[in-house]
């Protein structure tokens, strides 16, 4: 039965909502002015080895994390069919899961054209694959239990608490692996930032770690509506 408690829980869910994307906005702008004004612009085919690199922090979060957390919101904040939610759940996870994907070729390429740079070396670089694989095995797993072929009900009952809690897990994951990637590239470009450039990293950060809290809240809430 709908009630007060129900109403009040949607409108909080909704403002939630909003702010999460607002912050998402706000990363992004403040990631594009970093990558485009400060560090060269992105292209992945090019010669240039720094412009390779930044489309990783671009995919990363705009593709990856952005999507994901779209996701998210569109099937517990969103009022639809219950169908179409769950399809636009998974067409989001899966632009996010190739963008993801994309982008760490992306930076593995930048290591191949650097020439005297390891790969897997760093503790970002550890959280970020983790999570990227985890996260393909959550979007395998949740497509064959809720889309096709589909459990029985009562399998989807049981499963359906875990699979939220792992994907909020997941969204976390993908925030850290975010932010230890900026502070790993602030870190090697150090003698070369001016300050506001590195303001500019920091409100980058800051910006992303909200729009993570953000959605998490609003899911969190939409699941008393």
């Amino acid at each position: 039965m709908y009630t007060n408690t129900n109403y009040r829980y949607q409108r909080s869910a909704s403002r939630l909502t909003i702010g999460a994307h607002l912050f998402g906005i706000l990363a992004l702008i403040l990631l594009l002015v970093w990558l485009l004004h400060y560090r060269g612009g992105l292209d992945y085919d090019s010669d240039n080895a720094e412009q390779v690199f930044n489309v990783h922090p671009f995919l990363m979060f705009f593709g990856f994390i952005f999507f994901a957390g779209e996701a998210m919101m569109a099937y517990k904040t969103v009022k639809s069919q219950h169908n179409v939610q769950k399809y636009v759940h998974g067409f989001f996870h899966l632009v996010s899961l190739c963008s993801g994907i994309f982008g760490i070729c992306a930076v593995f390429r930048f290591h191949d054209m650097a020439g005297n740079l390891e790969d897997m070396y760093s503790l970002h670089s550890w959280i970020g694959l983790t999570t990227i694989i985890l996260f393909g095995l959550q979007w395998l797993f949740g497509f064959a239990t809720f889309l096709f072929p589909r459990a029985s009900e009562q399998s989807r009952l049981q499963i359906a608490p875990w699979h939220m809690s792992f994907g909020r897990v997941l969204l976390y994951m993908s925030i850290c692996a975010a932010i230890s990637g900026l502070m790993e590239k602030s870190t090697f470009l150090r003698d070369k930032l001016s300050e506001r450039e590195l303001h500019l990293i920091n409100f980058t950060g800051l910006s992303i770690l909200l729009f993570g809290i953000f959605v998490d809240l609003s899911v969190a809430l939409a699941r008393y509506v």
